[in-house]
């Protein structure tokens, strides 16, 4: 993907004399010349059309040329806490010459990704484990020798990529990537949630957002061998089915991301998409609600591989009435140019709405940042009308353009402490944008002091891999705000549950030796739900759990009842390799780190940092004399993000940049009278 600019120039008002009849005269023929250059592409199709183009075309300069396209299917089989997801990607080659397909995979942050398998036509091609240096190696061979070839390799955490080599003209090659994840538990309410796209990452330095590529990031895939680049192809579709086995009677089934049709049948819940096929342009969400009097406690789910023994338990503890500390809240508000259309409307009616809920005696500042950052007041200040009125205008008249250099913003609003007696409470609202995650997350983990930290994902597809490490190292809870429809439930939701908090200094007592991850429990507020993976000695006993709620709290749970759940080996290993990442990231020792990620990643045959999947097709397909072109796959454009923002301009677009100009003209012929 390009380079994305987002820049946009600032326009200043100034009180100016009238205009000069000559003056109007040059302002109406520049705007006439930037209309006529705007709408020149359509005008000339109209005089000399362009032959309908047949099969999957794409536009490559002013030709339109054959090319690959894409479509996804997505399964998901839900048991429990635990979700087993297939991602069913089918290439079909409408060009004359061989293709290789390229395609940057979104997937959950905490998903273990640990299957692939190649079809071609009727044989069935099952994917293999290797080092990343050894399975891109074999990729690399594979498509050089004219054999069908798939590689599935991580760029990021929750950002994965994959690459079929050796599509024959009029061909289709399907792959399949299986991965399993946690269900989410909060305020009463089961959840999963899927990317099916991404917001373009800014990379720092310049106004420019790119999604990570062969030109962009050295770890992202390369092109194959011999393989000349022919561009990008259209974005892909998504048909999406849910099987759900809860275990307990169900309420409702809802997705608050896209319309859904849902049936049941005994204990099996079943949703599928409304229109059965959509744009991938937008995270996919769904809940489910257990009947009032079902709602669960506490629930443990075990498994064993190779002889290991895993366990998975889920605990929601009481909470008990408190009366709310006075809080010092710092707002931070994302006003970069990917937060553009949808997501700054949404930014904007969340920190309001935190703003309108301040309580005398509280107080607060607010920080924004693009590529370069304000607060709005020196230090915090108390929360009376005139203060709370001027934050309220202010974010009121906050616009998306520049970059996204959040560093030195959050490093500003996490400084300083506040008076005795208050809780310091950090809430960033943004889509996370950023490529220099890591360097964010150092800094949030040393420079935190007391403060906690409260991430508000905005937007249709913001990254949700930076939210959750973020939340983590800022002991607080992540929210996302996905509709400006939803703001004042969610924002009222997360004040109401900051005031509420449920247990601190969170310890588990396993019966004999325990690896659990995450190994430090973070704090939890109302509503939430203690949720950790284990390899255990042994399924007996039970686990102890304690906490302070503040009276001391102590919960035991039995491994014995546990519910067998496959898949909850490959979800500790998946946590055992984020763990330790996280020490990378703390300047750990890879010389040590990296054989553990290794051998943890090959053992259970999973993709990682260091380690891809890779399939292939003994039999030569192409033959060696003939070439093969490169597509990459488009991601789809977050929904309600402005394309014009990016720098993605079709001719509409092009007419709103020629007013744009002829705006500009008149600004500065006014700011010269």
């Amino acid at each position: 993907m390009h380079a994305r600019e987002t820049r946009k120039p600032r326009l200043f008002r100034r009180r100016a004399a009238p205009l000069q009849p000559l003056i109007w005269l040059y302002l109406v023929a520049t705007l006439v010349l930037a209309l006529v250059f705007a709408c020149a592409p359509a005008r000339a199709s109209e005089v000399d059309p362009e032959p309908e183009p047949e099969g999957m075309m794409m536009k490559i300069g002013d030709e339109w040329v054959a090319t690959l396209a894409m479509d996804t299917t997505v399964d998901m089989q839900v048991r429990g806490l635990l979700a087993e997801v297939t991602v069913r990607q089918t290439y079909r080659n409408d060009a004359s010459e061989w293709r290789e397909g390229r395609y940057l995979l979104p997937l959950p942050e905490n998903g273990a990704v640990g299957a692939l398998t190649l079809r071609v036509g009727e044989r069935l091609i099952v994917g293999e484990i290797h080092e990343k240096a050894e399975a891109e190696a074999i990729y690399q061979a594979a498509a050089a020798q004219g054999q069908r070839a798939s590689l599935v390799s991580q760029n990021r955490p929750n950002l994965f990529q994959t690459a079929v080599a050796n599509i024959g003209p009029g061909e289709e090659i399907e792959i399949e990537v299986r991965y399993w994840q946690p269900v989410a538990f909060r305020d009463g309410v089961f959840s999963l949630h899927l990317p099916l796209t991404l917001t373009p990452r800014y990379e720092g330095g310049e106004a420019r957002f790119t999604a990570p590529d062969a030109a962009s990031r050295a770890e992202a895939l390369p092109t194959a061998d011999r393989a000349q680049d022919r561009g990008s192809a259209l974005p892909p579709t998504v048909a999406l089915s849910v099987e759900i086995e809860p275990g307990l009677p169900l309420q409702r089934v809802t997705s608050p991301s896209h319309a859904v049709t849902v049936s049941a049948e005994g204990g099996t819940y079943r949703a599928t998409l409304d229109a059965l096929v959509e744009a991938s342009d937008r995270d996919f969400i769904l809940q489910w609600a257990p009947v009032p009097s079902r709602s669960p406690r506490s629930a443990v789910f075990t498994d064993t591989v190779d002889g290991e023994s895993f366990a998975m338990l889920m605990l929601v503890p009481p909470t008990l009435p408190v009366a709310p500390l006075p809080r010092e809240l710092i707002l931070v508000i994302d006003n970069s140019g990917s937060m553009s259309g949808a997501s700054m409307e949404q930014a904007i009616e969340a920190a309001d709405r935190a703003l309108s809920r301040l309580r005398p005696g509280d107080r607060f500042n607010v920080v924004r940042f693009d590529d370069s950052f304000d607060l709005l007041f020196p230090d915090a200040v108390p929360a009376e009308p005139g203060n709370v009125a001027r934050a309220r205008s202010f974010v009121r008249s906050l616009r998306a353009e520049g970059g996204t250099e959040m560093l030195p913003a959050l490093r500003a609003a996490l400084a300083g402490q506040a008076p005795a007696g208050f809780l310091r409470q950090v809430v960033l609202a943004t889509d996370a944008a950023i490529g220099n995650e890591d360097e964010l997350l150092r800094m949030i983990e040393t420079e935190r002091g007391e403060s906690r930290l409260f991430p508000v994902g905005i937007g249709s597809a913001p990254n949700g891999h930076f939210l959750r490490k973020a939340a983590e190292a800022g002991r607080g809870t992540q929210t996302l705000v996905r509709d400006v429809q939803e703001v004042a439930e969610v924002m009222d939701g997360l004040l109401a549950r900051l005031d509420r908090p449920a247990m601190r200094d969170i310890a588990l007592d396993w019966p004999g030796a325990a690896e659990m991850h995450p190994a430090r429990i973070p704090d939890l507020y109302e509503g939430e739900a203690l949720q950790v993976v284990a390899r255990v000695d042994r399924l007996q006993g039970a686990v102890t759990v304690r906490g302070l709620r503040p009276q001391p709290w102590v919960r035991q749970l039995p491994l014995s009842g546990g519910a067998p759940a496959p898949g909850v080996g490959r979800l500790w290993a998946r946590a055992r390799i984020d763990t330790l990442e996280d020490e990378l990231r703390r300047s750990g020792d890879e010389a040590t780190l990296r054989p553990q990620i290794v051998e943890t990643a090959l053992r259970h045959g999973l993709v990682s940092r260091f380690t891809s999947l890779v399939a292939v097709d003994k039999t030569p397909a192409r033959p060696q004399d003939e070439a093969m072109g490169s597509t990459r796959m488009m991601n789809a454009t977050p929904d309600g993000s402005l394309q014009f923002a990016q720098g993605s301009l079709g001719w509409l677009r092009e007419l709103l940049l020629a007013a744009v100009l002829a705006l500009a003209s008149l600004l500065l012929l006014r700011a010269r009278a």
